[in-house]
């Protein structure tokens, strides 16, 4: 509040932020929490503020001539040496303690961008690709598959019409991921489809064999209508 209220002086804005700093969240199976210290997790405004009470350790990095990429609490510091990135570490935890903050204590770690690479907002990079991490995939999965069951009994048209939204969101994120990263999920879905497909046919299986490819091609699908992920269309190269 002491950081805002250097930039905002009006009261009724200041009381308003106060107010929903100390609202407290509602969590399943816990209840109402009290928000003692900090910002509410997952509140709207909390990106909002993590910008503002991080805004000197922005300053204080760019003038070590650093690389740090930082979106709201979550940052990535890029240095070229094992020793450089030591230092830099050495740095946050000093800082940190001094404002009062803490590092996450498994997320922060220093890592071999090249060989090992690194998880950051949804993304995997490493090599200097990057594609989305599994856990992206794994959501998106999780959201399809309710959809795509063998046993649904709507029209495929209606099946694309729901899973496409959902497919042109997702891309809207990751359209810049390297190629098999899109491709995978791509292959995943129309699977489950001919797998659907089969069991309308009466027969067994689930849409791996290379008849089931030739009986509905990629093509098949897009004509359909489906958004394929990998092209950022219906259409199919």
């Amino acid at each position: 509040m002491a950081l805002v209220k250097q930039r905002i002086v009006d009261g009724s804005v200041l009381a308003l932020l106060e107010q929903s700093l100390k609202a407290g969240v509602l969590e399943e199976l816990k209840g109402w929490q009290a928000t003692e210290r900090g910002t509410p997790q997952g509140a709207v405004i909390s990106p909002l503020l993590a910008n503002l009470y991080l805004n000197p350790l922005d300053h204080r990095v760019a003038q070590r001539a650093w690389a740090m990429v930082r979106y709201a609490d979550d940052f990535v510091v890029l240095c070229h040496t094992k020793e450089e990135a030591e230092t830099v570490l050495a740095f946050l935890r000093e800082w940190t303690a001094t404002a009062g903050l803490s590092l996450h204590p498994t997320k922060t770690r220093i890592v071999n961008a090249v060989h090992d690479g690194f998880d950051f907002l949804g993304w995997h990079f490493r090599g200097g690709k990057k594609w989305p991490r599994k856990k992206s995939l794994q959501k998106l999965q999780e959201k399809i598959r309710p959809l795509t069951r063998r046993t649904n009994g709507r029209s495929l048209s209606e099946i694309i019409a729901k899973v496409n939204p959902i497919l042109r969101g997702w891309h809207g994120y990751f359209r810049e991921s390297h190629r098999t990263g899109l491709s995978g999920p791509d292959g995943w879905l129309r699977r489950r489809l001919r797998a659907m497909l089969r069991k309308r046919e009466k027969r067994p299986g689930y849409g791996l064999s290379e008849a089931d490819s030739r009986r509905w091609p990629n093509r098949w699908f897009a004509a359909r209508g489906l958004f394929g992920l990998e092209y950022g269309s219906c259409a199919y190269g």
